[in-house]
């Protein structure tokens, strides 16, 4: 019985996965999105600091551009935090500088996929669990986590000037292999389409 219901569970998602067509790329908050200032710059905001400061935290500078071009690309943009702030908070956060988020998996809605997965030794985050592609984290540890549970994680420094040109080389190495792994469901990048045929 209890094989039959996780066979059940894994042909749902790998149904999920398969009707799905675009690319899933979730941020970590801490050190990721959001930085210390002497880390990172802050993205400019047309609202008073006062505001921002009641309602939510700096946003690191570049983080509106990276996620239009991102959306551009056709990605989707989820969020995944180990933290305990809601989904409302952290989607009013993205708010006030204009960025809309499809999805948000804190630390209840991770811990509770893993309960009802049954799973015992879990790591810190998961997100092939929410069908999520790419994680962008400023953790080493996310990243093993990664390796050992397969799925793909890009790390930027909180300091890395250069953090959302290494996130948007990640994203197209992310749809160049699922376009070519699951042609059916993915699109080659726009960039690498025009590249193919320039050559």
């Amino acid at each position: 019985m209890e094989r039959c219901s996780l066979l059940e569970r894994g042909r749902q998602a790998i149904e999920r996965k398969f009707k799905r067509g675009q690319v899933r790329i979730s941020f970590d908050i801490d050190d990721t999105l959001a930085c210390q200032p002497e880390h990172a710059a802050a993205e400019d905001s047309r609202l008073p600091t006062f505001v921002h400061r009641w309602l939510g935290e700096p946003l690191r500078s570049g983080t509106r551009e990276l996620i239009r071009d991102l959306r551009r690309q056709g990605c989707s943009i989820w969020i995944y935090t180990s933290s305990g702030r809601t989904p409302a908070y952290i989607r009013r956060w993205l708010m006030l500088y204009g960025i809309r988020v499809d999805g948000v998996v804190n630390s209840d809605r991770h811990q509770h996929i893993l309960a009802q997965n049954g799973l015992e030794h879990s790591p810190s985050k998961l997100p092939s669990a929410f069908d999520i592609d790419l994680h962008v984290d400023d953790s080493e540890g996310v990243r093993l986590e990664g390796v050992d549970h397969g799925f793909r994680v890009v790390v930027v420094c909180p300091k890395d000037r250069n953090w959302a040109q290494k996130v948007k080389d990640a994203a197209v190495d992310v749809q160049a292999r699922l376009a070519w792994q699951q042609p059916h469901r993915y699109e080659m990048p726009v960039r690498q389409r025009s590249q193919v045929l320039a050559s």
